[in-house]
């Protein structure tokens, strides 16, 4: 039987109860306050459930991540890291971007990105730990991603293109920026053929865990953020 989390208590149960099928599904209740998702993300956890469902709680096993030093830079994709059109920015449209990873997309019925989810992670947002990273043609948002930082680690939510290789130009050029900076491990969640294809590559929950308590604890967090623009680049030299 799943653990059911009441608003006033933050403990998350032991990631050892988690369900095997559907695989990592730890929890279900609580909130999405922003002391709870923080406190969820610091023990390598993320909420995720469909409109109509409660809030269910995930710590799936592998987990999906991908190392900056590892990011799969194909031909097609470093020629468009070099030839443009794009201009990669930080933090200068976050909510656009959340508004775009939850519109329709072709083969999906709804989205997991919910109004009670947007309005949780604008919160975080405000606070300076939501973070997006986005693909301009000049005035126009192409593509881009969100997530959550902590210390030296990023937690990736959702990403979204309206022209082709935006969402990775502007994954590449954040990517490019975190070995800059010195960030080590973006948790990707799932396996996807999409994300191996760029490098990410499951590994066991207790490795994962292991290394989210090292980075989240770090004291610096990844450097500033506020409306930064980016060189788009590839990592490496």
């Amino acid at each position: 039987m799943i653990p059911v989390l009441r608003d006033s208590e933050l403990a998350f149960p032991a990631h050892e109860n988690a369900l095997l099928e559907p695989n990592g599904l730890l929890a279900v209740g609580g909130d999405l306050s922003p002391q709870r998702l923080l406190a969820a993300y610091r023990q390598g956890i993320f909420p995720w459930f469909s409109p109509g469902d409660p809030i269910l709680w995930w710590s799936p096993d592998p987990r999906m991540v991908l190392y900056p030093g590892e990011f799969n830079v194909s031909r097609s994709l470093g020629k468009r890291l070099r030839n443009g059109p794009f201009e990669v920015r930080l933090d200068t449209s976050f909510t656009h971007v959340m508004d775009a990873c939850a519109a329709p997309r072709e083969g999906q019925a709804g989205t997991w990105i919910t109004p009670q989810m947007r309005s949780a992670y604008l919160e975080l947002h405000r606070m300076g730990y939501a973070h997006s990273v986005e693909a301009w043609i000049g005035n126009e948002l192409a593509g881009g991603l969100y997530g959550v930082a902590i210390g030296d680690m990023f937690f990736g939510e959702s990403m979204f293109t309206r022209f082709r290789d935006a969402s990775k130009v502007a994954l590449a050029t954040m990517v490019a920026w975190f070995l800059s900076e010195g960030v080590q491990m973006i948790d990707c969640q799932f396996h996807t053929e999409h994300l191996e294809s760029l490098g990410a590559r499951p590994i066991p929950r207790d490795d994962f865990l292991r290394q989210v308590r090292e980075l989240v604890h770090n004291p610096r967090t990844v450097g500033q953020w506020n409306h930064v623009t980016l060189s788009g680049k590839a990592p490496g030299p």
